[in-house]
């Protein structure tokens, strides 16, 4: 019995993993269009002082313009938010695919294959150029230099 229950709740935890609740309230937790689509009707349309239009058509435009955007963007979503939403998932699940099993394999590969060669780099390099360098710099070592102001 003990056994089905745990079962039962590892089967919850696995589900739980692919359905997540979301939020209709704040529906930008991440904040990552704060300041792209924040356009309001001030953000676009402003009268400089001495150049008013009447009370009345400012009124109307402001409610036209954001009644108009509202629903627009309603309509666009309602239209093709599904089918956007299906190529995008789509796109980042080819990319995930893509990533785990193509790019990381490779970069693994990659790093183990030129392990190898640097260290034979790294043997040849110290075989080579150490003493090279090492009898160079003992050559160098006895230069003196000697600074006189001349008159």
């Amino acid at each position: 019995m003990a056994e089905e229950q745990s079962e039962l709740d590892e089967r919850i935890i696995i589900k739980d993993q692919h359905i997540k609740e979301i939020d209709l309230v704040n529906r930008d937790p991440k904040h990552i269009n704060e300041d792209v689509v924040k356009v309001d009707f001030e953000d676009v349309i402003a009268e400089p002082v001495g150049t008013y239009s009447f009370d009345s058509v400012w009124k109307t435009s402001y409610t036209t313009f954001t009644v108009s955007k509202y629903w627009c963007y309603r309509l666009l979503s309602a239209v093709l938010g599904i089918p956007l939403a299906v190529v995008w998932g789509f796109l980042f699940a080819l990319i995930s695919f893509c990533h785990i099993w193509a790019v990381v394999p490779c970069i693994k590969s990659y790093l183990i294959e030129i392990q190898c060669v640097s260290r034979i780099y790294s043997l040849c390099i110290h075989t080579f150029c150490d003493p090279l360098f090492e009898a160079l710099s003992k050559i160098c070592s006895n230069i003196r230099v000697a600074l006189r102001k001349e008159i």
